[in-house]
């Protein structure tokens, strides 16, 4: 294989793994959180929209209006990155500065909506992480490029989003490689603990008994 096909079929590989497209059913207080892996200095964009069960069709309907979504996303370090009110379909995004798991949570206004009350929402989420959140017809059309500049710039983007993810798992595994050492480090120490403490009770039951057995003058 090619070193162009390589980069070709890697790109189509993260192609896969950075879209999610799913969706959940949440009650009127419940809150649900997803746990994304995202690489440093990667735009992410999160697209969502809401049906609310109804009683008399027995199916999901579009929602009304006044009925939104609250998205928070916290960093590895649970530090805040987004927190805002959308409407009952939206779009959030935002860019993250530290690699690692990010959280993000989603949860209605549903107790300010007495025709939620006791019901139930279905919410369609679509994220997309990297390059997959570039506009390309928009960037062709802007910067006037041909099918073949575009295809070019799109294999770039990939390239760059494999560099970030081959960051990333360099990262994973110095972590993972501290965390063992550590470890290594903490069963060592406390083998050597045992072993002291084993040593020094044995001495003083064999000096508990040689005082007994003076006492008993067995000895």
């Amino acid at each position: 294989m090619s070193p162009f096909s390589q980069i070709v079929f890697i790109a189509l590989l993260s192609s896969l793994s950075l879209t999610r497209a799913l969706y959940f059913h949440i009650g009127e207080t419940e809150k649900k959180c997803f746990i994304e892996e995202i690489p440093d200095e990667t735009m992410v964009i999160g697209k969502y929209r809401t049906q609310l069960w109804d009683k008399q069709t027995a199916a999901f309907l579009p929602s009304t209006p006044g009925l939104g979504m609250h998205v928070e996303v916290k960093d590895p370090d649970t530090k805040v990155v987004l927190s805002r009110q959308y409407g009952a379909e939206g779009r959030f995004t935002f860019t993250s500065h530290t690699p690692g798991e990010h959280q993000i949570c989603l949860h209605s206004n549903s107790s300010k909506m007495a025709l939620f009350t006791g019901g139930k929402l279905r919410v369609h989420l679509d994220i997309q992480v990297g390059e997959h959140t570039n506009n390309y017809p928009e960037i062709a059309a802007k910067d006037k490029l041909t099918e073949l500049q575009l295809r070019v710039r799109q294999l770039l983007d990939q390239v760059e989003q494999i560099q970030k993810e081959q960051n990333y798992q360099r990262y994973r595994e110095e972590r993972f490689r501290m965390t063992s050492e550590s470890t290594n480090q903490r069963v060592l120490w406390w083998s050597i603990t045992q072993t002291v403490i084993l040593l020094i009770t044995g001495i003083w039951q064999m000096r508990h008994l040689k005082s007994f057995f003076e006492a008993k003058k067995l000895v």
